[in-house]
């Protein structure tokens, strides 16, 4: 054995050897280097906004999904690169295609070519249509349930009294209402002044999109007011009038009157009757004013006073009493 150590030629025959087994490690351990900076990965990117080319001014498209989402392969460094800059582009480009349907590829721009794209969806239908502007009259609405109990609703009104609603032919030809809705809490007793967010609705009050309301929001005016009723006067003549006096007819200033209050009550009311002091009409003075007193249960009549006209006729033979000739008389002397 130490003879063959001694060998000048053993020793070279094993430095060649040892050479080689370095060699072969070195480029080995190069190679998984390589191999794991080289290796691909795959990174989904949800909601990418999606770009849209067309002529916004005279055309209008239906169908167009506001983001996608994009699949991406490839070499790590470059999926991370493009996932934390994101200085890429999905588009359509719609400017050289007709009125009409059609189906279209989502388009990529700035997208590194050793990466491998999948997008989802890859194809969009889509629908051109021209762009119309039409005035509608708005229809402002509340639910009247929310009134409190006893009171109605008087009228309703919104300012301004129309908008303008921009969108596809079809959708615009689609509108059957245009309603501002006044939303609040239930208990309402009294008018008021609020802001409601205008919709445009088709015939089955299903609500149309892809359209742009000018003003989108109107001031609705709410006007609310205790239940209400017009009944009929009905005079009801008591006592005598004077000797020599016939009262031939009693009319009232007002043949209805306004009673306010709870349905259930004021409902239930037919006429109001006014009493009328006979005695107190001369041939002087045939007017009578009588003050109203609301009905039980009621809240108010309107108006609170009544001016009640006598037609009279005075018999000249009857000798009248002085004070009935001249009331002034009477209450001057009134023994």
């Amino acid at each position: 054995m130490d003879k063959m150590m001694d060998n000048p030629w053993f020793l070279r025959i094993m430095a060649l050897l040892l050479a080689f087994l370095l060699f072969f490690t070195v480029k080995s351990g190069d190679e998984a280097v390589d191999s794991a900076g080289s290796g691909t990965v795959t990174e989904e990117l949800k909601d990418v906004a999606l770009e849209v080319f067309y002529d916004d001014t005279n055309l209008m498209v239906s169908g167009l999904p506001e983001t996608v989402d994009l699949t991406i392969s490839g070499p790590t460094s470059i999926v991370q690169t493009t996932r934390q800059l994101k200085d890429f582009t999905l588009f359509v480009d719609l400017r050289n295609l007709t009125l009409g349907e059609h189906q279209v590829p989502i388009q990529t721009e700035n997208l590194s070519e050793e990466l491998r794209v999948q997008i989802s969806p890859a194809f969009i239908d889509i629908k051109i249509e021209e762009r119309v502007t039409q005035e509608f009259r708005i229809d402002p609405e509340i639910n009247e349930r929310l009134l409190a109990e006893g009171f109605v609703l008087k009228g309703i009104s919104a300012e301004p009294k129309t908008v303008a609603v921009t969108g596809p032919k079809s959708v615009i030809d689609a509108i059957s209402f245009v309603k501002a809705t006044v939303t609040g809490e239930a208990g309402l007793d009294d008018s008021f002044t609020t802001e409601a967010r205008v919709r445009v609705l088709a015939n089955d009050l299903t609500k149309l999109e892809n359209v742009t309301i000018e003003p989108e929001a109107v001031e609705v005016a709410v006007d609310i007011e205790e239940y209400s009723k017009e009944i009929p006067v009905s005079i009801e003549e008591n006592g005598e009038p004077p000797t020599g006096v016939t009262i031939e007819s009693l009319t009232p200033s007002s043949e209805t009157v306004k009673i306010s209050g709870p349905p259930s009550v004021v409902d239930a009311l037919t006429e109001f009757v006014v009493e009328v002091n006979a005695g107190v009409i001369t041939p002087t003075d045939t007017t009578v004013e009588a003050e109203l007193k609301k009905p039980k249960g009621t809240s108010g009549v309107s108006p609170g006073e009544l001016k009640i006209e006598a037609e009279i006729t005075v018999d000249e033979s009857v000798q009248l009493p002085k004070d009935v000739e001249n009331p002034e008389l009477a209450n001057d002397n009134p023994s």
